[in-house]
Parts: structure tokens; C-alpha cells; sequence
């Protein structure tokens, strides 16, 4: 794959440890943003791997980068591992705190090998504290971040959100870390570690919950499609005639417009709805008012007055609205793919925009270990004899006796 000379990180080389979503979806925007991403499985492949060598979430969040199979178990595997890392400029890896150090491919090894390096770990709760055995993945990092409690409805069990918050929250972060050390290395000429934890990661985007914890303790947690912090009315999701919408009023100006996108434009000066301490304390009446108006009309209808009149409006949506959805295909968001595996599905680019620099083409991920030979070519000089003899002792994975 080319990578334009002109993209934010050409040149930079990443060796992509990561495994199921967060470490993979850091090395993929590392990529996306136009680094060299090397993705280093062990011979069997990673985690998300393991049961099917093709998943959409492993073509989703490992494009663009190249793989190899390396064998960690074995003295060659480890060693070409070291050399490879002289090379690079960042590792990144998402094991549990320890494992490779325990390999003698750590940070600390790694470091006094290339100082230059950038050694960038995730974790669940960090590679210190009281916590940090603890076994972590997205769902029980929900749990114990608290966002758990936060999402439902008061009289029912905590739910956890759909989409996987954690694990894409940490993978954001590492990227943020990460760069934020290059930043630094550019300054110094010298690398360091950095790390995430997932927890640590999930406290922020609960700030209107923790408002209202620290005000009143006893306030309840769960609020269902209401604001979290209990002070903001009209906001819920709404029945329209053909499914739902959600509406907030967040500005004075919100409640207006919306009252008279309604036909109701008295109720804009009622003493009743005068202010969101005024609209919250009548909480259900206000949603009852919203709701009696919205399921008169379509969601088409409901976001055309929203835009006419100003008032924050959007349709709750199924996946396969999304999917479809002109903006983000306009955007480049979104391409439709052919897969050699699972047929035609859509892939997603990288939030990430630079102007004047069109999102890089999406290259199918590679399948377990399919450069290992060109990149231990390439970077480490070995021939063909050399990587077959290798590939023998059993230092490396699949397809790997392929050399120039």
C-alpha cells in the first residue's frame, strides 16, 4: 500500500500489538493518519481472531496495515521482535499489565534497546495499583466505571450501553497518548512509556451524573432517555408516526422555537415552561406536550421543522438507516466493500480529517502473518534461506516463507 508523502504521519512506523478493538482501533487511526502500522500476531492470530480467521470487526479495525506472525515463545521470535523494534518508532499493545515484561519484550527492554522508542500500553485499570490484575474487557469495565448504573430506567436493572464505549474510549486515548509523546520525542530526540487505562477513561463522560451525585447523593441514577443531570426538559426520545426522534432544549431560544414549530407559540411566555428549573420540575407534563405533537408526524417531517426552527431534532435510527446514510458515505465516513470473506459490507474511514488531504483508500486487513517474510526482509535485511529456516524452528506463524 502507498502512503501519500503529504499524509500527517508518512514515515512514522508502528508495530501494532493490539488485540479485539482498543488496541487494534489506535494502530488503525495511527494508519489512517498515514503511518507504516505493522500488525504483530502471535501464530494462532489474536483474540479476535480465534474463532474465524476473517470477522467484520477485524476488517473494520485493521486496514491499512500489513501482518505479520510472530511466535513470542520461542527465543527467535522474541529476538526478531527486539530487532524489528530498533526499527520502529512506537510499539503498542493492549495485554494485561506484565505479560511482556514476563516475555523480556517490555517497555523497559525495549526502551534500552531504542530510546527513541514510543512504548504505548492499554490496560482495564492500569499497569499499577490495587486493581491492575483484574481481568478487564469492555462490558466489566462498564460495570465498574460506574457507567453501568447510569444507563436505564430508574425501576428497572442497569444495562449496559450497545456499542462497545470502553474498549473504544481506551483505543482513542492510547492514540492520544501516543502522539502526544511523539510530540515530545520531537522536542527531546527521546521516547518514553505511556499508558491508558480503560477505567480511567470512562469517569469524564459521566460530568452531568457526577453533578448531580455531588449536589444530592440521593437523586436517582438511572433517567432513562432524560438528561442525566435531571435539569434539562424537553430531552427524550419522542414517538413520531414511524418510529422515534429525540429532542433536547439546551439554549432559552430551543424552547421557543420548538413551541413554535408545535403551533403553540404562547406557551413560549407561559410562567409554567418559563426555564429548564420551571419545564424539569413538571417533568412528565412537558414530555407528554412534546410527545402529543411528535407522533402526529414522520421523523422526515419532525427534522425539517427542527431545521426551519431552529431546535436540536434527530431520528432515532436502525443500523441498516445507518449503513445507508448519503452523508456519511458523501463524507468518505463510510465505503462500500466487496470482502474476499464476508461479501459486501461497509467499512468505515477515520474520524480523523485533515484539510486539503482526502481520506486515505481503505486496504483490506491482512490475513495472520501475510508479510511476515517482506518485513523481516525489508527491515531486518534476512533472506529467503533465512526466513524458511525460521519459519521451521517455528519462530514465526502463518505465511511465513514467502522472501524476495
Amino acid at each position: 500500500m502507498t502512503t501519500p508523502p503529504t499524509a500527517p504521519l508518512a514515515g512514522l512506523k508502528v508495530l501494532d500489538l493490539g488485540q479485539i478493538y482498543q488496541g487494534p482501533y489506535c494502530g488503525f487511526l495511527l494508519a489512517m493518519a498515514g503511518a507504516t502500522v505493522v500488525k504483530v500476531e502471535p501464530p494462532g492470530g489474536e483474540a479476535g481472531r480465534a474463532r474465524r480467521a476473517a470477522t467484520l470487526p477485524l476488517a473494520m479495525l485493521n486496514g491499512n496495515k500489513r501482518g505479520i506472525a510472530l511466535n513470542f515463545k520461542h527465543p527467535e521470535g522474541r529476538r526478531l521482535f527486539m530487532e524489528l523494534a530498533q526499527q520502529f518508532d512506537v510499539v503498542l499493545e493492549n495485554y494485561a499489565p506484565g505479560v511482556m515484561d514476563r516475555l523480556g519484550i517490555g517497555a523497559e527492554a525495549l526502551l534500552a534497546a531504542n530510546p527513541r522508542l514510543v512504548y504505548a500500553s492499554a490496560s482495564g485499570y492500569g499497569s499499577w495499583g490495587a486493581d491492575r490484575d483484574r481481568l478487564a474487557m469492555d462490558l466489566t469495565i462498564q460495570a465498574t466505571s460506574g457507567a453501568m448504573a447510569l444507563t436505564g430506567w430508574p425501576d428497572r436493572p442497569p444495562v449496559k450501553a450497545g456499542p462497545a464505549f470502553a474498549d473504544f474510549l481506551g483505543g482513542t486515548h492510547l492514540y492520544a497518548a501516543i502522539m502526544t509523546a511523539l510530540y515530545e520525542r520531537a522536542r527531546t530526540g527521546r521516547g518514553r512509556r505511556v499508558e491508558i487505562a480503560m477505567q480511567d477513561a470512562m469517569y469524564p463522560p459521566m460530568a452531568s451524573n457526577l453533578t448531580v451525585f455531588f449536589e444530592n447523593p440521593q437523586a436517582p441514577l438511572r433517567t432513562g432517555n432524560r438528561h442525566g443531570g435531571l435539569g434539562l426538559a424537553p430531552y427524550n426520545a419522542y414517538r413520531a408516526a414511524d418510529g422515534h426522534v429525540t429532542i433536547m432544549c439546551v439554549t432559552p431560544g430551543h424552547w421557543g422555537n420548538l413551541v413554535r414549530a408545535m403551533g403553540r407559540p404562547e406557551l413560549a411566555d407561559d410562567a409554567r415552561y418559563a426555564d429548564h428549573p420551571a419545564r424539569a420540575a413538571i417533568m412528565d407534563e412537558v414530555d407528554a406536550l412534546v410527545e402529543g405533537w411528535t407522533q402526529r408526524h414522520t421523523r422526515a417531517e419532525l427534522q425539517a421543522l427542527a431545521q426551519a426552527h431552529h431546535f436540536p431534532c434527530a431520528p432515532v435510527r436502525d443500523l441498516a438507516e445507518v449503513v445507508a446514510d448519503p452523508h456519511l458515505h458523501a463524507r468518505g465516513m463510510l465505503q462500500r466493500a466487496q470482502h474476499p470473506d464476508l461479501g459486501e459490507v461497509v467499512l468505515h474511514n477515520s474520524p480523523l480529517r485533515f484539510e486539503g488531504l482526502d481520506p486515505l483508500p481503505l486496504v483490506r486487513e491482512p490475513r495472520l502473518g501475510e508479510h511476515t517474510a517482506e518485513v523481516l526482509a525489508e527491515y531486518l535485511g534476512l533472506d529467503a534461506p533465512e526466513i524458511a529456516r525460521l519459519a521451521a524452528s517455528g519462530a514465526l506463524g502463518a505465511a511465513a516463507p514467502k522472501a524476495a
